[in-house]
């Protein structure tokens, strides 16, 4: 700066010609000739050194698109910039689009982001969804915890979503977790979407009880519809970590804070499955929403429950009102909550016949003792 303003301090003077005075300095004369204009300009200030980054770039983004982020952003608080990338895809597939990263920092430049603490996190337990490969193969079912509205009332949210397309199919605002209030949910669900081959669970009631094999009155009634319940290990609520992921999302956008009153809760539950399942974009699915990938079930929800039927080689017996079977001029107990549910016995060898309701494979009987067996259950293979 100091050679700068000596070189203008000597043109100023007169008394030698510009390019002597470059030769003396040891600048080219456009940069001298430069250096007076911007003195005559600007005075001293405009002989400080200017950025020289480009005025304009053929990439940059659009103040429209800009706001239109914004706005997306402001409309769906809890999307990040992949998930405002995938609804601008599916929205806006003519307009060329800023990439995910510049939106990013079109975000936290907007002070729309707030920075996540990294954690360390373990890999996702996925065996339970190998079998999953198209829609209606699993549902998950669960209640994401109770909490008060601002009546204070109680509020069970009663949950289910199909685990292969993520489509949220209810979120019932009930009042208590009771087979009575829960069944006509799943009625609705059968009549509108038809039948699933499985339910994934956790072993809470009305899911699941105390009883032989975990059963309760709904998961029976499931079992003759030809659903199979699932249930997962007790403690590890990453075997259903679908449906968590769901849950995670549910109480950010509805349930914190709560409503004022469980009416308004079902309206806002309303709402959000319909922008779940409808805008938006899901990572895991590509970017795409559930309902681009959910389909109803080609099973139909019959009329009429059917009962069980069994193979020619099963012996079948009808479990009698206080929940036993005869066997061999026997009463014994079984499970009050097949009371009028037909069983099947297979037999294993001389000795020991297993149990079944439906594929469920419920205990051993031991023919020389008359003892039942209560094995931890599992599924009869089919024929």
């Amino acid at each position: 700066m100091d050679e700068r303003l000596k070189f203008v301090g000597e043109y100023l003077k007169q008394e030698r010609s510009v390019s002597a005075l470059c030769r003396q300095f040891g600048i080219s004369r456009k940069t001298g000739y430069k250096l007076i204009g911007r003195y005559a300009d600007e005075g001293a200030g405009g002989l400080f050194d200017r950025s020289r980054a480009p005025l304009g770039h053929p990439q940059e983004v659009s103040q429209e698109m800009v706001l239109l982020v914004l706005s997306i952003r402001d409309a769906h608080t809890s999307w990040g910039p992949k998930k405002v990338w995938d609804w601008l895809c599916g929205h806006c597939p003519v307009v060329p689009l800023p990439s995910a990263s510049t939106i990013g920092r079109i975000l936290a430049r907007h002070g729309r982001i707030v920075p996540r603490l990294h954690r360390r996190r373990t890999p996702p337990y996925t065996q339970p969804f190998v079998s999953c490969t198209k829609a209606n193969d699993v549902w998950c079912a669960d209640f994401k915890g109770w909490f008060r509205t601002g009546d204070q009332l109680r509020c069970d949210p009663l949950t289910v979503t199909d685990a292969f397309s993520r489509y949220a199919l209810a979120c019932r605002a009930l009042p208590r977790t009771t087979q009575g209030l829960v069944r006509p949910v799943f009625e609705m669900l059968f009549r509108e979407y038809g039948l699933p081959w499985a339910i994934r669970t956790d072993n809470g009631a009305p899911f699941a009880s105390t009883a032989l094999a975990g059963l309760s009155h709904l998961a029976v009634w499931w079992i003759k519809l030809g659903i199979l319940p699932e249930r997962i290990d007790p403690g590890h609520p990453e075997q259903n970590g679908r449906h968590e992921r769901f849950h995670r999302t549910l109480k950010a956008e509805t349930i914190s804070p709560p409503q004022a009153t469980l009416a308004k809760q079902q309206a806002a539950f309303d709402i959000f499955c319909l922008e779940y399942n409808q805008e938006r974009p899901h990572q895991a699915l590509g970017g795409k929403t559930p309902t681009g990938l959910y389909t109803a079930s080609p099973r139909p929800y019959p009329t009429r429950t059917p009962q069980i039927a069994y193979p020619d080689h099963m012996i079948v017996r009808k479990v009698r009102p206080g929940g036993q079977f005869r066997w061999k001029g026997s009463e014994l107990f079984l499970s009050e909550t097949l009371i009028g549910e037909p069983i099947g016995l297979e037999q294993l060898d001389d000795r020991y016949h297993q149990i079944y309701f439906g594929p469920i494979a419920l205990a051993k009987l031991d023919n020389k003792t008359r003892a039942i067996i209560r094995p931890i259950a599992k599924t009869r293979k089919r024929r």
